[in-house]
């Protein structure tokens, strides 16, 4: 081979070598991206809210009379049985102070009503008496008309005279007791407090539980006056619990009666399970944390699981609920991630061998990550999910993991 012919060849492989460099160095790389695969199951969109258990029916005890209501007998947690447990004991209200100038109107008083007693009872025994006298008269007269010796007008006059005797005597009688209930009421004006004396010879007015339950909540221990009405304690069955939460109004509108719910961080394993029981008819407007005004309705949640697998959840503990708005089985699912807007409906990027494809999709119902495909996607095909502006339709794409 001649010197010329040796530099050709030379020149030919040196031009091939940068060829070569400058494809590899130019060459599109694949975009390195994520794949998640679109499944078909069983798919469930949820109301999110917080919510807080409360007992279905609660007791409060007030004081039934004015006074003193005594150092509780109970303490917060302690089991009562309707009926039976005294919860609470009220002493009725002490007698006031009395000046010195009212105590002699007081005795006086005592003094005229016993007068009066002493006055009552003696007339009471004339007219014993004079009924007596007229008894006597009465049977003499009978007898004599019987022998044929009186005449009947006397003996009417006799019965006459028995039946005013009669009539004396049951009003005498009445007025001793309106003398000596006087004398009672005048005396019992006189009691002073720490007298310890009760006209009915009674002390104080115990109250048993309303209801078979717990103790929730005292309203002083301590000894301490009332009024009428004035609450002292609060009772409930802790295992008897429902559950309230504020739902957006939006949200609220497409419930049913008796839509399912899973309760979490209750504080313990696994989620509970519960109905809605009602929704109120009115919606409430609450301030959010950000400062919005919200429409909020109240909705109240049937517990379904039993007390025994729910240890330790009490009265107004703080829970979270996922109200089940929709649910259906065989729903082809994509991930809400992969979705992206597309004109005026949505779409997504499929792998295809290895190229990014650009696929319109329909989507029926959605939850917060996942959404319901209703044509052009099937189980098993992966998608993109939070794809890149680097991906475009056609583009060269390889699994992350896989690198």
């Amino acid at each position: 081979m001649t010197s010329r012919s040796r530099k050709s060849l030379l020149t030919l492989i040196v031009a091939a070598l940068v060829a070569a460099l400058l494809f590899v160095a130019f060459r599109p790389h694949p975009v390195a991206v994520d794949l998640t695969e679109v499944t078909k199951g069983h798919m469930e969109v949820t109301i999110n809210a917080d919510g807080k258990t409360r007992i279905r029916n609660l007791y409060e005890v007030s004081a039934p009379i004015a006074g003193t209501a005594l150092r509780s007998p109970v303490e917060e947690g302690d089991a009562v049985i309707a009926g039976e447990t005294v919860v609470a004991t009220v002493e009725p209200v002490a007698p006031s102070l009395i000046d010195a100038r009212t105590r002699l109107q007081l005795e006086a008083a005592v003094r005229e009503a016993s007068a009066a007693a002493d006055l009552a009872a003696a007339q009471s025994r004339q007219a014993d008496e004079e009924l007596s006298y007229a008894q006597s008269q009465f049977d003499r007269t009978k007898a004599l008309v019987t022998k044929g010796v009186s005449s009947i007008t006397a003996l009417e006059d006799a019965q006459q005279l028995l039946s005013l005797r009669v009539a004396a005597r049951d009003a005498a009688q009445s007025n001793v007791q309106m003398a000596e209930s006087s004398l009672a009421r005048a005396k019992a004006a006189l009691i002073e407090p720490g007298s310890g004396t009760r006209i009915d010879g009674s002390c104080c007015v115990e109250i048993t539980a309303p209801a078979s339950g717990q103790v929730l909540a005292i309203t002083q221990v301590s000894e301490h006056a009332v009024a009428v009405g004035t609450p002292l304690l609060s009772i409930g069955d802790v295992t008897d619990l429902e559950i309230e939460a504020d739902l957006l109004s939006s949200d609220a509108v497409g419930l049913k009666i008796g839509a399912r719910a899973m309760v979490e961080r209750w504080g313990g394993t696994p989620p509970l399970e519960a109905r809605l029981k009602s929704l109120a008819p009115k919606a409430e407007t609450h301030t959010s944390s950000l400062g919005i005004e919200e429409q909020r309705v109240s909705a109240v949640f049937d517990l379904i699981t039993p007390p025994q697998e729910r240890p330790g959840l009490g009265h107004k503990y703080a829970v979270f609920l996922k109200v089940v708005e929709w649910e259906a089985d065989d729903v082809v699912i994509v991930p809400v991630s992969a979705l992206f807007r597309n004109g005026g409906g949505w779409a997504v990027f499929v792998d295809d061998n290895g190229t990014a494809r650009l696929r319109e999709v329909e989507i029926g119902h959605q939850s917060d990550r996942t959404a319901e495909v209703r044509s052009g996607l099937s189980a098993g095909d992966r998608v993109i999910p939070h794809p890149a502006d680097t991906v475009k339709d056609g583009t060269a794409i390889i699994d992350r993991e896989t690198l």
